[in-house]
């Protein structure tokens, strides 16, 4: 792996209201390096979406610091569980929605965007509304929107969990083969143990709130091919899952994340 593209050093955050405060993370530390793709597993409500807001400066650490090269601060991708097209645009429009935004919609990006969409199998759609599409078209849409952006590191907040079971699998096989080819670091929040293990490189665990690192697990998988089925199929899969179940289950029994 080549330099590291975000480290967390002792990274803590709290929530305040009225009733006091709520400790969400404590002492996270971690590093991703450039080309790696990275899971985030642990129990409901443990703060793994409130990381990837620290990450992304939507707010800041209550201590510790989050390090990236300048370069990649302004290069950050942000892709949600709801894919939050505009119904009124086509699906070219709301690809081309962030460099029209920010001013940067040149001839260059209409042929990214033209070609993401032949490459990723929509470019027939292209001139197609949201509701003409399935779901799970619709959700590689919002990748394309992502990714015309050119963005060096990637952040994922379980982005099919809106997916029916078939859906999800085809589409996170999809979207993992997508980011992998175009070598774009990434990093998942996910609660699908299987995803975690079928789609990355490497699986931070935390625990209950406020959420620790209870270890980091690298992923290595006998693979026949590089799809989610032959990752699934792989002899190690199952021990990978074993393990993490029982990291997870072992929170819950202890206390149940509220």
């Amino acid at each position: 792996m080549n330099q590291p593209i975000l480290t967390c050093r002792n990274v803590c955050f709290s929530y305040h209201s009225l009733s006091g405060e709520t400790q969400a993370l404590r002492n996270i530390s971690f590093q991703i390096r450039e080309g790696e793709f990275v899971a985030v597993v642990g129990p409901s409500g443990c703060g793994k979406s409130t990381l990837l807001s620290l990450i992304c400066g939507l707010c800041k650490p209550q201590s510790g610091e989050i390090l990236m090269p300048d370069h990649t601060k302004a290069r950050i991708g942000y892709m949600l569980q709801q894919d939050h097209l505009f119904e009124w645009r086509t699906i070219l429009k709301n690809i081309l929605l962030g460099p029209e935004i920010n001013g940067t919609l040149t001839r260059a990006k209409e042929e990214l965007a033209l070609k993401l969409l032949n490459d990723y199998g929509l470019y027939k759609f292209k001139d197609k509304k949201p509701g003409e599409l399935s779901g799970g078209m619709r959700q590689r849409a919002a990748l394309i929107r992502t990714m015309v952006m050119e963005p060096e590191l990637l952040l994922l907040d379980e982005p099919f969990s809106a997916l029916d079971y078939q859906s999800r699998l085809i589409v996170s096989g999809d979207i993992g083969r997508i980011i992998k080819d175009a070598r774009i670091t990434a990093l998942l929040i996910t609660h699908d143990l299987s995803e975690a293990i079928s789609l990355s490189d490497r699986i931070i665990v935390l625990s209950k709130r406020p959420a620790t690192i209870k270890r980091q697990i690298d992923i290595s998988l006998s693979l026949t091919d590089d799809s989610l089925l032959a990752a699934r199929n792989a002899p190690e899969f199952k021990d990978y899952f074993s393990l993490l179940w029982k990291e997870i289950s072992d929170e819950y029994e202890s206390k149940t994340c509220t």
